[in-house]
């Protein structure tokens, strides 16, 4: 992970034992989701794309 190595702050949640957000999550993981704006971005992403999410 390389944004990490640069500092970006990443919180692992496991959704495996929440139905509702297995449901919400689950065909879209792994998504990123900004806690400043709650805006999410759901995989397939690269780099860059990250990049542009967090600007």
């Amino acid at each position: 992970m390389p944004l990490v190595e640069h500092g970006l702050l990443v919180e692992l949640i496991d959704i495996a034992e929440s139905e509702a957000m297995n449901e919400a999550y689950g065909l879209r993981i792994p998504v990123l989701r900004r806690t400043d704006t709650g805006a999410e971005l759901d995989w397939p992403f690269d780099t860059g794309q990250v990049v542009t999410f967090l600007r």
